[in-house]
């Protein structure tokens, strides 16, 4: 435990730790002095400290960066970015998927229109969103929100589906834009990177659609739009690129491969995209997806895939908007009324189709949830259920006599859709993890893709670094703990070129996690109403985390959050530095 002393040769010395510095080196028992927000020794300290953390028997590694998150609107009104900070996340890039919260037309309709545009594609709940001052117009502003009001550092992509929006107005859905709307996109592009802005995010996703359910602003662009914004981010010093195409989510056509790696190639930037889903079942999918890797070093760019560590279970229902919207055909049922939605899976000839869309060649990736047998059920709302949380559709199925689908479409009913549904993973197969181990050391390949801050009803990957570290020292044990620190610090810094993060050397920033090794991990994720607008989320505490310092200040101690707010807004080719294909 920290312990007050009276002199202040250093604001904090944290002792006699097993420091995993993140460059892949052994771990070595050391010292760490740290004075204004920097490490300024490693090795043997001498002098007094503020703060004096006994680190004996606790490893002390880098602060976590995650390079996939959607705290856009979250950190308005949570600046201590629950539950990532939680778990030793210490930096956030956020404004991916070509969705950001600025620049905005200063009009409630505008501000409505990315409302439910977020709510929609990224899970965020409008009652939420709608509690925020949406007080800003320019890109700038936006940051301005966040300055020494946040707990972990955090970036911000520019979103091209809020400055083609901010461009066109309702024109950004439907058609596209004329030569000279191209040229206002791109100039609204170089005001954001001027002030701080990390680069470009855009989707193609066929998954993403507005509060309408129309394509998203960004999917109407054409080729030549989106080279002339790819072609402007790399004028500008510390900057990337991160995009979505439909094939992210499946394989790559070969159309899509052209267009990551020529935009990429137009930038003369990295570019990453989310995310690589491993899976033995499907053994040539991370081959083709690297593909795109390989046609933009061909081109002189770059183009990175992030996968996730971990498997992190997404929950389903029927009543609201996720994942089984996806499956083909589904939504035309989906998108009824409750009431004719029900009266729609009730019919036989209605269910038999429903079945053999979710199985079918055209569902892609998303034969992934479709496996009903192995749902577990989870909360249920109607005596007619009461006992079923916890069990699987296939042992209620055999108890009843029915089909599997029948029997779970008879849950859900009984429930009036609100039933908590959790798909069961089969990719937790040994080859499938021998399959990651191999991804994770692909230079073609990048550690990442939480989405925390998004799909706050359905998913928690926030809690990926505690899991992994957890299953790493104490579970799998499939690489060492060094090599699985460097891939959650020092592999994303350099991916974004963030100057003094993401390695423990003196000079650096003092962004630093010490953590039990031994219970080092993560709880269950379960609901808790904390949202504005009473809304919900899953969230989960973390296991082993004793101590998160951001910029030398303490964030969390004990695995609670301190209040502090040392977090810097990371601003491209200031706390950025260019990296090349």
């Amino acid at each position: 435990m920290p312990v007050p002393t009276n002199d202040a040769t250093y604001d904090e010395v944290i002792k006699g730790g097993t420091v995993i510095d993140g460059t892949g080196a052994p771990a070595r028992i050391a010292d760490i002095g740290i004075r204004d927000g920097k490490i300024v020794v490693i090795g043997e300290v001498d002098g007094d400290a503020t703060i004096v953390t006994d680190a004996t028997g606790r490893m002390v590694m880098p602060g976590v960066i995650d390079a996939h998150t959607h705290y856009d609107a979250q950190l308005l009104w949570d600046p201590g970015a629950s539950p990532s900070a939680n778990h030793g996340v210490t930096t956030v890039i956020a404004g991916n998927c070509g969705f950001t919260l600025a620049p905005l037309r200063p009009t409630k309709e505008e501000a409505e229109y990315l409302q439910e545009m977020m709510s929609r594609v990224e899970g965020m709940p409008l009652p939420a969103l709608k509690t925020i001052d949406w007080n800003w117009e320019t890109f700038e502003q936006y940051l301005n929100q966040f300055e020494n009001r946040i707990s972990v550092n955090a970036g911000w992509m520019a979103g091209h589906c809020a400055i083609r929006r901010y461009v066109m107005g309702p024109e950004s859905v439907g058609g596209e834009a004329t030569p000279e709307q191209i040229d206002a996109m791109v100039a609204e592009l170089r005001k954001a990177i001027e002030v701080g802005a990390l680069g470009w995010s855009f989707t193609t996703s066929g998954s993403h659609s507005d509060g309408d359910g129309q394509p998203v602003p960004s999917r109407w662009a054409s080729k030549e739009e989106m080279i002339a914004m790819a072609t402007e981010v790399g004028k500008h010093e510390g900057t990337s690129l991160e995009g979505i195409v439909p094939g992210c989510l499946d394989r790559f056509a070969d159309d899509e491969i052209e267009l990551l790696a020529t935009l990429s190639a137009a930038a003369k930037r990295v570019m990453n995209w989310n995310v690589l889903t491993i899976d033995s079942r499907e053994p040539d999918r991370v081959g083709r997806q690297v593909e795109a890797y390989d046609r933009a070093k061909e081109l002189g760019g770059r183009v990175v895939a992030l996968t996730m560590p971990v498997l992190v279970p997404m929950n389903m229902n029927f009543a609201t908007f996720c994942g089984i919207w996806l499956l083909p055909t589904w939504e035309e049922t989906l998108r009824c009324e409750i009431p004719e939605r029900i009266k729609r899976l009730q019919d036989p000839e209605i269910r038999a189709k429903l079945l053999a869309a979710s199985k079918s060649e055209e569902a892609g990736v998303y034969r992934r949830i479709a496996d009903w047998e192995d749902y577990v059920i989870g909360d249920t709302f109607s005596p007619e259920n009461a006992g079923l949380s916890n069990r699987t559709v296939s042992d209620i199925a055999a108890e009843r006599g029915t089909e599997p689908f029948d029997t779970l479409l008879d849950i859900v009913i009984a429930d009036e859709l609100q039933t908590v549904l959790w798909p069961a993973p089969k990719d937790k197969d040994p080859e499938s993890w021998r399959m990651r181990v191999e991804a994770w050391n692909d230079e073609r390949i990048m550690i990442g893709g939480s989405d925390a801050g998004a799909h706050l009803d359905r998913m928690c990957g926030a809690t990926f670094p505690t899991r992994f570290l957890g299953d790493m020292i104490n579970g799998r044990k499939l690489v060492p703990v060094e090599r699985a620190v460097q891939l959650i610090t020092q592999k994303p810094a350099q991916l974004f070129g963030l100057v003094d993060r993401g390695t423990l050397v003196e000079g650096s920033n003092a962004d630093i996690v010490v953590f039990d090794p031994a219970t080092i991990g993560s709880e269950n994720a379960h609901m808790v109403a904390d949202l504005p607008g009473g809304c919900s989320r899953l969230t989960a505490d973390s296991y082993g985390i004793e101590r998160v310092l951001v910029n030398g200040e303490a964030v969390i101690v004990n695995g609670q959050p301190t209040g502090a707010t040392p977090g810097t807004v990371l601003k491209s080719g200031k706390d950025t530095y260019t990296v090349l294909p």
